[in-house]
């Protein structure tokens, strides 16, 4: 277990301030005694600093300019894929985050203006209030082919490969795939209905909706595989055939592409290759296939120090600091990269606790479905001790559901229950957990308060937050387990054997307030305390689904509030997921490239997309 060292010590460190008459009681010469209150002051002060020493360029509207192809755009995965196939990518962050690049969007939204635009289709809204049914049409661009690497045959994109895909494979339950949820809509009778996929003919389809809903675009978006390939594998091997295709150990430049590059070259621990798709229909002024640079270069680094010394020697064109080395970075800018900031991000990580009914005879079940244990838990979570001591005061507490990006936020919408030891250990009181003589927490069955915390094994941040969990617990005779673990193990225990017991992972922002339809409603297949409920197990989640599905088909702003609130304050109140902190974004760029069309904010990330090379 990674240990996080003495607050003070860390400080030190961060600083370079000699503190040692706080850590050993003797005095130094020179170096005056420094309270408490003076270091917090002296994390905030640094942290301005920092700010003032980056550079803030938040994505604000412009049209992007022309650039110049060529160069190679060199950068760092921490693990290898674990497949090429479209649909078991869904499982795996890395593997998902390749096989990307070698498709599309229907649409696309703009976070500026906070409008949905076409990508590689157009759409139209047509709405039957008669019916009360909905219908997007959508237009495949024409430019838009399958292609393969160093080959002249194109294939056209056609409807087929959305509506084959979204009907044989996110369709179908075998599959279980993460769509799956989102393709049903709740009449207001109570009844599951489906929304179709309807070929048009070979360029035009239509979701059709069978009740209006509130954003048609949102719940129909999706992206998009070449279906000819895994309709033929289907239909001559089912399900299995599906699975096996596009392994790891194929060739990758068999994979067609319709997206930004084709993979062209993997070697398993070392490197993966993505050459630049000329062919693909999103063009400059000019002509030119964004994006811009010829190659994209993955070196598979599973160590942070090691891509940051990658960095640091220039093989690398970026660099996103961690706490520990941030003050490092900026101080090293000169005139080989620049540092932009951004403000804390849209998602928190979160802490979960495990109330599948499938455990029920372990200890922990009976104290994680009482909801005065989840909030006694939020109440010992130390938020700014994780701020000051994990993220160095860059970062900010997350007491909201909704991001304030959010169209449905709302600031007068809280958590109650903030860190305050006194408040945990009442509400543990309440159900009858209490300290014994010795400062141990029990039950009322006389039960010692002891659980696992699952965090990944490559994450040092959420270890040390996870240690500050331990800590924090430990004083009012909590014993929290800490346990390492491969991510690839959590997604199978949260997915399939449901056999863990509390847990820190994020499960990315809800920008949109329908965002997660396999997560907040109880018959998702990540609800992730109790996933894949046949009937809501308590009267709250009951009423959430409700909420959100009501909220979903409210097309009037003021309506659609008074659910969306009363949905959030419920989740704040029953705290089956406890978010921890936003923190601060930072990133480091090369100078070879120009920045003309780089931005970096919370709601779009870091857009690398349009970066060409100076001249």
């Amino acid at each position: 277990m990674y240990i996080i060292p003495d607050f003070n010590k860390r400080i030190k460190l961060f600083f370079y301030i000699p503190l040692c008459f706080i850590l050993t009681g003797v005095s130094c010469k020179k170096v005056p005694y420094m309270t408490l209150d003076e270091i917090e002051a002296k994390i905030n002060l640094s942290s301005d600093e920092m700010i003032k020493n980056t550079v803030s360029k938040p994505y604000d509207g412009s049209e992007f300019v022309d650039g110049r192809v060529g160069g190679e755009w060199n950068t760092t995965l921490d693990s290898d894929p674990k497949t090429f196939n479209h649909l078991i990518a869904e499982r795996d962050g890395t593997s998902n985050s390749i096989i990307e690049m070698t498709t599309d969007w229907l649409a696309d939204y703009d976070s500026f203006s906070r409008k949905w635009k076409s990508r590689a289709c157009s759409f139209e809204i047509e709405v039957d209030e008669e019916k009360e049914t909905l219908t997007v049409h959508w237009t495949i661009n024409e430019n838009a082919v399958w292609s393969w690497f160093g080959k002249e045959e194109t294939v056209p994109v056609t409807s087929d490969d959305i509506v084959w895909w979204y009907d044989n494979v996110a369709g179908n339950p075998d599959f279980q795939s993460s769509a799956y949820n989102s393709q049903f809509v709740i009449m207001p009778d109570g009844r599951e209905e489906r929304i179709k996929a309807v070929k048009i003919d070979d360029k035009h389809f239509d979701f059709v909706f069978p009740r209006i809903v509130a954003d048609p675009i949102l719940s129909s978006n999706m992206t998009f595989y070449p279906c000819w390939l895994y309709k033929e594998a289907f239909e001559k091997n089912g399900t299995e055939g599906v699975k096996n295709l596009f392994s790891v150990n194929i060739d990758p430049k068999t994979i067609p592409s319709m997206g930004h590059y084709y993979i062209t070259e993997y070697s398993p621990s070392q490197r993966l290759v993505f050459t630049r798709n000329d062919k693909y229909w999103n063009k400059d002024s000019k002509g030119n296939s964004i994006p811009y640079p010829q190659q994209t270069v993955y070196q598979i680094v599973s160590d942070h120090n090691t891509s940051y010394l990658l960095f640091k020697q220039g093989k690398l064109e970026t660099y996103s600091p961690q706490p520990e080395n941030l003050s490092d970075v900026i101080n090293g800018q000169e005139k080989n990269y620049t540092v932009f900031n951004a403000d804390g991000s849209l998602s928190a990580m979160l802490w979960s606790f495990n109330q599948n009914p499938k455990n029920k005879n372990e200890k922990y079940y009976k104290w994680f479905t009482k909801k005065e244990f989840r909030q006694a838990m939020s109440c010992l979570l130390n938020r700014d001790r994780i701020i000051n001591q994990t993220y160095r005061g860059l970062a900010a507490p997350k007491y909201d559901f909704f991001p304030d990006a959010n169209p449905y936020y709302n600031k007068d919408i809280e958590l109650k229950y903030k860190f305050d030891k006194e408040h945990a250990v009442s509400l543990l009181a309440s159900i009858g957990i209490k300290q014994d003589k010795e400062g141990v927490m029990r039950d009322w069955n006389n039960d010692p308060v002891e659980f696992d915390l699952a965090i990944a094994v490559t994450s040092p941040v959420t270890s040390d937050m996870a240690q500050i969990i331990y800590d924090e617990c430990k004083s009012v005779g909590i014993k929290v387990n800490v346990r390492q673990t491969d991510f690839q193990k959590l997604v199978e225990q949260l997915t399939a054997t449901y056999d863990w017991q509390s847990i820190i992972i994020g499960l990315g922002s809800n920008f949109f307030p329908t965002q997660g339809s396999n997560v907040w409603p109880s018959a998702g297949n990540l609800h992730l305390w109790y996933p894949l409920q046949k009937e809501p197990a308590t009267d709250w989640e009951a009423r959430i689904d409700y909420l959100y599905n009501e909220a979903s088909y409210t097309i009037d702003h003021d309506k659609a509030k008074v659910m969306w609130d009363e949905y959030q304050q419920i989740l704040l109140e029953q705290c089956p997921v406890i978010y921890l902190v936003r923190p601060r974004s930072f990133v480091a760029i090369s100078n070879r490239w120009n920045f003309s069309n780089f931005y970096f904010d919370n709601k779009n990330g870091a857009m690398t997309e349009r970066l060409f090379l100076k001249d």
